[in-house]
């Protein structure tokens, strides 16, 4: 082990810098065990283990570790590790740790497949440690029942990135788990009920992720009195009207809202006046045809529930194509003062504008799809360009005479409008068009506001 340094310093010698002096010395092995643990825990699991090999002081130190990470492409020895070693690895290991409490484990599994037993054994030899930090990746499929996780009282981070099928009962409480992430998961009902309906008690939960997740029930009912951040997103489509899931949602304090998916299933917030953040992205099937009457009612009922955040990040994907009235009677957003989208067409843009009476930054990173050039003519100025809007980031710009016209509408009624950023899209750069020519058309436009200062940028961020 590393020698000591011992530095004497010379007390009659008060311009002495003191004499150093080499001490074969094992300080760290002078350690106490439980803080070697620890330093241990910031190794991956492989190392740590080989660290017993050091003496006869350091053949059981690995075991007072406070983390393990196994990972099957980490390497031993300069080199990978058979799938074989991989398992003869990770058993022995969980078996020398006996009833050592390990508060926190990784196990990440990307090279080989597994045999689901195998899986499910290496999970339950952990949950039955204490584990309190736990996060899980696989690839394949497999099937773990309710006992795996919601009788483990310790979790308070739990993160599951699996294509795994997870059978819950119809209740669950896990009383100091505060961060959930779910990736990949389909979640299905116990066999030994026949209720359609489930109950997730998480009473110190902060933060909710759930992200290409299968509801294979009717109602969901998530208790997070303590929550502050939910998202939702749904990549897979039910496989039949049967399977369409309602999530109640109770969470008094929620903050930050995240959903994305096709409105398949519904998200009902039972408090969705302390949200401040929201990000809606709503994406419709090309290949779907039926049920695209429903899109609009669905969407409404979400926003809805959002009107009073005070920013929003409102994403269509496929959407005006199907349900052009998806944008009309659209609720008051009172307390909103940022607003981004990805795409819309000057008269969503406007219906939008109109039912947000405070906005102070409009975003639009994708541009406007084409309208009529002449639409904002004969348009009502908004009332948040009378004074509030500030900040107006335009991106996408095409040069096409409608998006000209829309730069126009802003400049000549946007009173308080301190800076408008217009970034061309990624083809101009390989175009024939004049930029300065394009530039100087812009800069012509009447300014309401004095103050405002009009810039230019690629498709980087650099300014041009």
């Amino acid at each position: 082990m590393a020698s000591g340094l011992v530095i004497h310093n010379n007390p009659r010698d008060k311009f002495s810098l003191g004499k150093i002096m080499v001490v074969n010395k094992d300080l760290l092995s002078n350690l106490h065990e439980n803080i070697l643990g620890h330093i241990l825990s910031f190794l991956p699991a492989t190392e740590a283990v080989r660290t017993s090999v050091l003496s006869k002081r350091w053949i059981r130190v690995w075991t007072s570790i406070t983390g393990l990470r196994f990972n099957d492409s980490m390497l031993y020895s300069g080199k990978r590790m058979s799938k074989e070693h991989f398992i003869h690895f990770v058993n022995s290991t969980l078996l020398h740790l006996g009833d050592s409490s390990i508060p926190n484990v990784s196990l990440s599994l990307s090279r080989f497949l597994y045999d689901p037993s195998q899986i499910s054994a290496w999970i339950s030899s952990i949950l039955e440690k204490g584990v309190q930090n736990l996060h899980i990746q696989y690839a394949d499929k497999v099937f773990l029942s309710s006992s795996s996780f919601f009788d483990c009282s310790s979790l308070e981070h739990l993160v599951l990135q699996m294509r795994c099928t997870l059978s819950v009962p119809s209740s669950v409480c896990l009383p100091n788990l505060q961060h959930l992430s779910l990736s990949g998961i389909r979640l299905v009902r116990d066999s030994s009920t026949d209720s359609k309906d489930l109950t997730l008690s998480f009473p110190v939960l902060k933060v909710f992720e759930a992200r290409g997740c299968e509801w294979s029930m009717q109602n969901v009912s998530i208790q997070v009195p303590q929550l502050q951040t939910f998202s939702i997103a749904f990549w897979n489509r039910p496989s039949n009207e049967s399977s369409r899931c309602s999530i109640n949602v109770n969470a008094p304090h929620l903050t930050d809202f995240s959903y994305e998916g096709d409105l398949e299933n519904e998200i009902i917030l039972s408090n969705p006046s302390s949200i401040l953040m929201a990000s809606v992205a709503i994406v419709v099937d090309e290949d779907r045809n039926d049920g695209m009457q429903e899109i609009s009612p669905r969407a409404h009922m979400l926003l809805r529930q959002v009107h009073e955040v005070e920013s929003l990040k409102l994403w269509f994907y496929k959407v005006p194509m199907h349900a052009n009235d998806v944008f009309t009677n659209l609720p008051a957003f009172g307390r909103l003062n940022y607003l981004q989208i990805n795409e819309v067409n000057g008269e969503a843009l406007l219906n939008l504008l109109h039912n947000s009476p405070i906005l102070k930054n409009l975003v639009l990173l994708h541009g406007v799809s084409k309208f009529d050039k002449d639409l904002f003519a004969s348009a009502s100025v908004p009332r948040c360009f009378q004074s509030r809007l500030r900040v107006f980031q335009f991106g996408g710009f095409n040069v096409h005479d409608h998006e000209l016209s829309l730069a126009k509408f802003v400049m000549e009624n946007a009173a308080k409008l301190e800076r408008m950023t217009i970034t061309t899209a990624f083809w101009l750069q390989y175009s024939d068009i004049n930029m300065e020519k394009v530039k100087e058309q812009l800069l012509s436009f009447p300014k309401c506001s004095s103050s405002a200062s009009i810039e230019f940028a690629d498709v980087n961020g650099f300014l041009i």
